[in-house]
């Protein structure tokens, strides 16, 4: 039995979670893509399966194998693709790591004309915000909002967009509280901390004439984007979020920008993967039409 297919049928089965999908793929006889997993379990000595009548489940084991198998066959398919002069059809499932405000409208509209451009990648991503091990947790790529020296030197980092952090407040907790108009009257305000900012609410920012400290009263402390800007919105306190995020808050009202002037501070966006010498098509297509798309860093309005 031909080991390639094998392998093939094997990460197709793990991907679809399902013999009869996966052979539905690969033009092939559900009893026959489980005789090519069969082949490989008796190769290997050991099971990658869990199944039952109407469950198909990775072992752990099977999904270490399908980690790196995976990444060998895209591998290949764009040797061959490059040898021939031929285009290799974006397939597959991407596992994709980004943080929690990534999850958004703006993002998804993107991914609708991703999908509609490349109906056969199955987008799997994991919106949980924490720092994933890419070739461990068989991740291809993570988006990551940081400085390039805080990057992982053994990764590759594609910049895609600048990413624009405001301060911001609800039209009501401004109402209650008064609308700063200087530095020096956010002392006292209520703040909403993300758990990565290593503060206890004092920030220091750049004033007109000199480096200014504002004392805020942390409220909250949150590791969840999406908490924070839903407190925002309730009137619970003041909170620095993506532009990318708040777009349609802005527009619609129901969110203020707090000293836009003054108050916003940006940070690069980047496309992380692991060193191979050949991109997979899903994972080449999927950066590059991310890189694309200028909107997914717009600009906002403050009719303040």
């Amino acid at each position: 039995m031909d080991t390639l297919t094998s392998l093939r049928v094997f990460c197709a089965v793990a991907e679809f979670k399902s013999f009869t999908a996966a052979a539905e793929r690969l033009g092939l006889s559900p009893a026959m893509a489980s005789k090519h997993v069969m082949h490989l379990e008796s190769r290997l000595g050991t099971r990658l399966f869990n199944r039952t009548s109407r469950h198909v489940s990775v072992t752990e084991t099977g999904m270490l194998y399908f980690n790196q198998t995976r990444q060998m066959l895209d591998g290949l398919d764009e040797v061959e693709a490059a040898i021939s002069n031929v285009t290799v059809t974006p397939r597959g499932t991407l596992k994709l790591s980004a943080p929690v405000w990534v999850a958004n409208i703006l993002v998804a509209r993107t991914l609708a004309e991703y999908h509609e451009r490349y109906p056969e990648v199955c987008l799997d991503m994991d919106f949980s915000g924490r720092i994933v091990n890419l070739v461990d947790e068989g991740f291809d790529l993570a988006l990551r909002a940081t400085a390039s020296e805080r990057l992982d030197p053994g990764l590759i980092a594609r910049p895609l967009t600048k990413i624009v952090f405001q301060l911001v407040g609800s039209p009501a907790y401004l109402a209650r509280t008064g609308r700063p108009a200087k530095l020096t009257d956010l002392t006292g305000h209520s703040l909403l901390l993300y758990s990565g900012m290593n503060s206890n609410g004092s920030l220091a920012f750049d004033g007109p004439e000199r480096r200014e400290t504002v004392k805020f009263r942390a409220v909250m402390r949150s590791e969840n984007e999406t908490m924070l800007h839903m407190a925002a919105l309730e009137g619970i306190g003041l909170v620095f979020l993506p532009a990318l995020m708040i777009q349609p808050d802005i527009a619609e009202g129901r969110l203020e920008m707090v000293l836009p002037e003054t108050l916003n501070f940006s940070t690069t966006l980047y496309a992380v993967y692991p060193s191979r010498k050949y991109l997979s098509a899903k994972v080449r297509t999927f950066i590059d039409f991310l890189s694309s798309r200028p909107h997914l860093c717009p600009e906002v309005e403050n009719d303040q």
